[in-house]
C-alpha cells in the first residue's frame, strides 16, 4: 500500500517535470522565438554574428568637445535594464537656431505649432523608419531602434526620429589599355567609385546627402551627386548642358540598383535622432559616361576623386559596408 501511494505521488511529479521541460523547448522554438535585437543588415560581420552600432557611441560628438555617456556593448539594447544610464543632453547651436530643415524642440510646448505625428507621414515630412515602427520614450519622443548612444536630443540632426538620406554609389571598372585591371591575388576585376572628402571631419565618403521634405529619392540622388561630386551649382552653362545629358545616362532607372535601405551607424546619431539611408549603385560598365565627367569638389566636399575599392578602405559611417555589397553584386575584387 505504501509503495502504491509512493508511486501515485511520484507519477504527477514526473509528468510536471516533463511538461515544464517541453514548455521551455516550445519557448525556444519557432512557435515562440526569443527576443531578437533589431540589427541592421549592414551591421552583420563575416561570421553572420549580429553586431551593434559603434560610431553612434563615439566621443567627442562631431563638431564639438561634448562627450557621450559611456555605453558598453552589453548595455546598448533597450531591453537591458540600466537604472544608472544618464545620457548627455546635447543639441548643436545650428539646430537650435531653427533653420527650415530642423524640427522645433518638441519638449517645449510653447514653441509647438502642431503635435508631430511620429511613425507616419507628417505633412510632407516622412517620420517613418525603414526598420518599421519605433518606440517613443517617456517624453513621447522617438527612441533609437538600435539602442542607446549615450546622448539624448538631436545633436547635429534636424529631425526627431529618422533623418533620411540618399547615397549614390557611382562605379566603373578600373581600366588600363582599354581592358579591365585584374587583381593579382583575387583574380577579379577592380571596381572604382567616386568619393568625396567631407569638410566637417576630413573623412572620405560616398557623395550623398539629406532627402528634403517631400522630395523624391531619385531627385535627391542626382542633386547630391551634382552638388558634392560635380559642383553643379558653379558650372558654366555649356558644361551644365553636357552634364545633364550624362546624368540622364548615369542616373537612369534602368541603371539604378538599390544596394541597401536602413539604419546607418553614424557618429551624429543620438537616442532620439538617427540616420537612415537608401544606397543606390549607378554603374558605368563600358566606362564611356562616368569616366568623361570632370570632377570638382562642391561646397560640402574638400576633395573628390576615383578610389579603388578594397577591404582596406576606411570611410565615413557605414559606407564601407555599402561598397562591399556593390562588390558582391558586381563580382569584383574586395
Amino acid at each position: 500500500m505504501d509503495q502504491t501511494m509512493w508511486l501515485c505521488m511520484l507519477y504527477p511529479t514526473i509528468l510536471c517535470f516533463l511538461w515544464i521541460k517541453h514548455s521551455t523547448s516550445l519557448l525556444q522554438s519557432s512557435w515562440c522565438p526569443p527576443e531578437r535585437y533589431p540589427v541592421c543588415p549592414i551591421m552583420l560581420c563575416d561570421t553572420g554574428t549580429p553586431m551593434i552600432h559603434i560610431k553612434a557611441r563615439s566621443s567627442p560628438y562631431p563638431g564639438s568637445q561634448v562627450k557621450r555617456f559611456p555605453v558598453h556593448n552589453d548595455k546598448v539594447r533597450w531591453s537591458r535594464e540600466w537604472a544608472e544610464y544618464d545620457p548627455v543632453d546635447y543639441t548643436a547651436e545650428i539646430v537650435k537656431s531653427g533653420p527650415e530643415w530642423a524640427d522645433p524642440d518638441f519638449r517645449d510646448s510653447r514653441r509647438l505649432k502642431h503635435v508631430p505625428r511620429f511613425n507616419a507621414l507628417d505633412g510632407v515630412i516622412n517620420r517613418r523608419s525603414y526598420l518599421g515602427a519605433y518606440d517613443l520614450d517617456k517624453d513621447n519622443l522617438p527612441r533609437n531602434p538600435m539602442g542607446r548612444t549615450g546622448m539624448i536630443s538631436r545633436g547635429l540632426l534636424g529631425k526627431w526620429g529618422p533623418n533620411h538620406a540618399a547615397d549614390p554609389i557611382v562605379t566603373r571598372w578600373k581600366r588600363e589599355g582599354g581592358g579591365k585591371v585584374i587583381h593579382k591575388l583575387s583574380g577579379k576585376p577592380i571596381l572604382q567609385f567616386i568619393s568625396i572628402e567631407r569638410k566637417d571631419c576630413k573623412q572620405w565618403a560616398i557623395p550623398g546627402g539629406m532627402v528634403d521634405a517631400g522630395e523624391q529619392l531619385s531627385a535627391t540622388l542626382k542633386r547630391e551627386f551634382g552638388e558634392e561630386a560635380l559642383n553643379s551649382l558653379k558650372l558654366p552653362g555649356p558644361e551644365k548642358v553636357r552634364m545633364r545629358k550624362q546624368f540622364r545616362a548615369i542616373f537612369s532607372k534602368e541603371n539604378a540598383v538599390k544596394i541597401y535601405t536602413g539604419y546607418v551607424d553614424d557618429p551624429r546619431n543620438t537616442d532620439n535622432a538617427w540616420m537612415e539611408t537608401q544606397a543606390v549603385n549607378f554603374h558605368d560598365d563600358a566606362g564611356d559616361s562616368v569616366g568623361d565627367l570632370n570632377l570638382h569638389a562642391g561646397d560640402d566636399a574638400g576633395d573628390v576623386q576615383w578610389f579603388d575599392i578594397d577591404q582596406n578602405l576606411q570611410l565615413y559611417a557605414s559606407h564601407t559596408g555599402f561598397l562591399k555589397m556593390v562588390v558582391e553584386l558586381r563580382d569584383a575584387h574586395w
